[in-house]
């Protein structure tokens, strides 16, 4: 009997990447999947193509699960509500919700076009707030319910061109919070995943020199979307209780990361002007500073 057994789950962006197998997994655990993908472009903003979903469907019938398909956007408030009408419909239940739904559209910030910063907070941060959003109420009620939303690394530490998928990100940490601390009175959770994984977004990175060419090769080889997409079953069956947390998955090493609480403090008993903040204040924090490297500085070593 499967993690998931009798459970229904739905799972966003899942015609391809992190999201099909998390489809495939949860399918092969026993539940009924809701397999959603607009079936559109790393970039977004096309109009898709509905078979994207119906192939993973096809192949979790092919292994005798059951699935339907769904090729609404999770930009769209009522995408989102007809994929939570269609698991209710169809399957006569919800239990989870995998998200990790999106696109990339990279640049310098000095040089980011309006439209490429909006297209990426719609379909993560405001796509991560229609899901949730459209199913919270339905989870409450039944006194059970999870979400395992994905955030980035690139957010978390940071990474250069990716202001605007940096923001979504962390917008998606501070959502996940809010819900779990709400949530957890009536049994719905929510955590979030940063993942390392070779999947279409992550194939669009530029290979501009050989470092680079050898962190994309790395990624490729060692770092698999169903490595991720375990964790993300874990999380959504119903006998875990981890709640409100932000893990990151890279190759086999699952880390937990930290998040915001005071490092260190300074106080001065008559108070602080801007010229003793200068001269003492921030000096005495500054041993504490977290630097500006990104991603690839923090792990620095080769994923297991």
């Amino acid at each position: 009997m499967g993690l998931l057994e009798g459970k229904v789950v739905l799972v966003t962006g899942a015609a391809g990447g992190i999201g099909r197998e998390c489809a495939l997994i949860a399918a092969r655990q026993g539940a009924k999947v809701v397999v959603n993908d607009l079936g559109g472009s790393v970039k977004g903003g096309d109009e898709g193509n509905a078979s994207a979903a119906q192939k993973t469907v096809d192949e979790i019938k092919a292994g005798g699960g059951q699935a339907v398909a769904n090729s609404d956007s999770v930009s769209l408030k009522s995408g989102a509500e007809n994929m939570i009408t269609q698991a209710l419909d169809t399957f006569g239940a919800l239990h989870s919700i995998i998200s990790p739904a999106g696109i990339l559209r990279d640049g310098m910030f000095h040089k980011m076009p309006d439209e490429d910063w909006d297209a990426v907070l719609e379909v993560h941060l405001k796509g991560s707030y229609n899901i949730t959003r459209a199913a919270i109420n339905h989870f409450r009620e039944q006194q059970e319910g999870s979400f395992t939303l994905f955030t980035s690394t690139s957010g978390l530490i940071g990474n250069i061109g990716q202001a605007n998928y940096a923001a979504a990100k962390m917008g998606i940490v501070g959502l996940s919070r809010i819900i779990a601390m709400e949530g957890a009175s009536k049994n719905v959770r929510s955590n979030v995943i940063a993942p390392f994984a070779w999947t279409r977004m992550i194939a669009t990175i530029p290979v501009k020199d050989e470092a680079s060419a050898q962190r994309v090769d790395r990624m490729k080889n060692a770092m698999r979307a169903d490595q991720v997409a375990n964790f993300a079953v874990a999380l959504a069956a119903p006998s875990c209780d981890t709640n409100g947390q932000i893990f990151t998955v890279r190759g086999n090493e699952v880390f937990l990361m930290s998040q915001p609480r005071p490092v260190r403090g300074i106080a001065r008993l008559e108070g602080w002007t801007p010229e003793t903040l200068l001269s003492h204040g921030l000096p005495a924090l500054k041993g504490s500073f977290t630097d500006l490297g990104a991603t690839a500085s923090v792990f620095t070593w080769e994923p297991i």
